[in-house]
């Protein structure tokens, strides 16, 4: 079942019984990012926050493992399902190998999932950790950066365990949700997610 097919058989919420949603800290807002920012603004994100039939779960798991502030980190070898099937690693941009901190934080957010029992989880895009659809293949400092197809450690984490994972630039997705929390809500059919935009198709149809 594709991300849509599954935020359109979501239930209906209400203040009683809501949505839960488990969610990067830093598009909440939280100053957890690499640097002690919270990565700017996202007007995606920030307006599932004001909904009072969404329960929000905010977690940064680089936080967790690592602190703020904190070197920045990406994947090296593969994508993050590789990650934790052991033919990936996870290194700073100075070479320190973060592995086996990122597989701790993201069984912790497993962990926080299924407590929770969340129902969809908005996560950052293209971060090692919580990247969904694309994530940078080695440093993303290098003169030469590459893309790659994949999700981060903690995403992979989620998805390998049967939660669905979308990001603030997957909008058509979001228009689905932002429907499931206000009846009223009209769906507007010119937004796409984020594997449709002209930059992803064009780029990975070279590579």
């Amino acid at each position: 079942m594709t991300n849509r097919e599954y935020l359109h058989e979501l239930r209906s919420a209400t203040a009683d019984q809501p949505l839960k949603i488990l969610m990067s800290a830093c598009l909440a807002g939280i100053t957890c990012g690499y640097d002690g920012n919270a990565y700017g603004e996202y007007p995606s994100v920030l307006k599932l926050l004001q909904y009072e039939n969404l329960k929000i779960i905010r977690f940064c798991p680089e936080d967790f493992s690592f602190g703020t502030p904190r070197a920045m980190c990406d994947i090296h070898g593969g994508n993050g399902m590789d990650v934790l099937h052991g033919k990936a690693k996870v290194l700073t941009e100075h070479g320190e190998d973060w592995t086996e901190g990122m597989i701790r934080a993201s069984e912790k957010m497993l962990a926080l999932a299924q407590q929770e029992q969340i129902e969809l989880a908005v996560m950052m895009d293209v971060s090692a950790a919580c990247g969904s659809q694309v994530i940078y293949d080695g440093n993303r400092f290098a003169a030469d950066k590459v893309y790659q197809i994949g999700a981060g450690v903690c995403a992979a984490q989620l998805i390998k365990h049967g939660f669905k994972v979308i990001s603030q630039r997957d909008y058509a997705s979001l228009e689905i949700l932002y429907s499931k929390l206000d009846p009223s809500y009209l769906i507007d059919p010119q937004q796409i997610d984020h594997h449709e935009t002209e930059w992803y198709l064009d780029y990975f149809k070279k590579r």
